[in-house]
Order: structure tokens, then sequence, then C-alpha cells
């Protein structure tokens, strides 16, 4: 299958665009057909790298992305080859107390697509079952792409680290980024 992704770190002559192989799924994953994959700018850490962290390399990019479910593992229920979905980018071991209590990212397990595993800029991607999204009705796949990581990390900040509430005055700083704009959205709502 054809990917985006990098060997080594560096700045965009590293980026590698070519083939890797197609992804095996786990009894609890699924095979997505990516028809539309979001840049963050996690990619650009990726590509460049981060003192003092190791990413594993080889690495396909992308934390962001929707498709189509083309194999479903054995352990899913509730899914099916065909189904429209969007990704969510984070993911942690299941059955630990973080991930019981819905806050996998605080495990020191926690990966993102792109960071941790083989991401989105890819034909195809194993994805947990956990992480699947599905699309509503008429929305695009670029749409689906554009949403997950940047509006998951604004819900976030806004209902659990804020605790925004009815009737109060919200100051979001720099209001141009796509997290920025999803905490206007999220507060307001």
């Amino acid at each position: 299958m054809k990917a985006l992704y990098v060997e080594e770190h560096g700045g965009p002559e590293v980026l590698k665009l070519g083939e890797r192989p197609l992804p095996e799924i786990r009894g609890d994953e699924v095979l997505v057909k990516v028809r539309a994959a979001g840049m963050n700018h996690l990619d650009v850490w990726v590509r460049r790298g981060v003192p003092g962290h190791a990413f594993p390399l080889p690495m396909v990019l992308g934390c962001d992305g929707a498709g189509e479910v083309t194999q479903v593992g054995d352990l899913v229920s509730g899914v099916s080859a065909g189904d429209r979905v969007a990704i969510s980018p984070g993911f942690g071991p299941a059955g630990t107390e973080e991930s019981l209590s819905g806050r996998h990212h605080l495990n020191h397990r926690y990966g993102i697509f792109g960071e941790t595993r083989d991401g989105t800029c890819a034909e195809y991607v194993s994805v947990p079952a956990a992480n699947l999204l599905p699309m509503p009705e008429g929305m695009t796949f670029e749409d689906a792409a554009a949403i997950p990581l940047a509006a998951l990390t604004a819900h976030h900040m806004i209902a659990h680290r804020a605790r925004v509430r009815p009737g109060m005055d919200v100051l979001v700083h720099a209001a141009g980024s796509g997290v920025s704009i999803y905490a206007i959205q999220c507060a307001r709502l």
C-alpha cells in the first residue's frame, strides 16, 4: 500500500511517499480504507524529532483520518465492513484504571496514531474498534478527518480542565488554530 512515512528525523526532505506493508489486525481491531487524512502539527514533531523522545521509526504519519471499514477482527461487535468512520487518534491499554475511568490519556503507555504506531497517511490503517467514531449521514470524509484530535483536545480543555459551565465567560487567546476554534465552539455549547 502507498503511505507517507519517515525513516529518520529531519526536514521535509526525509518525507517518503512509497510502499509499506498492509497492516494486519488483531481480534479487537478493524482495518480502515482511508478516504481522507488530516495533517496536524504532531506530524511536524514526528518528522523533525523531539529531543529526549524516541519515536518508533519507520513511522507512517497522520493522527486524524476517516474512511470505510474493510475488515473486522473476530472480537469486534457492532461494526461491519462498509461502515463510514472517523478515527479517534489516542489510545491506551484496555482494562487499566485510567482507561476504565475514561482517562486513558493519563496512562504512561498512552499513544497517538502517527506518533506511537503507524498513522492515517496511508491507504489503510489498523485501528482498535474502540477508536471508531461513526460518521453522521451527509458528512464528508474530509470534514470527518479534520475534526478528531483538535476537537477532542478542545473538549477536554473546556469541559474537564476548565470545567466551563453555563453563564461563565471564556476567553480563548489567539483563536486561529484548530484547537482554539473548537474551544470557542465547545465553550458556546
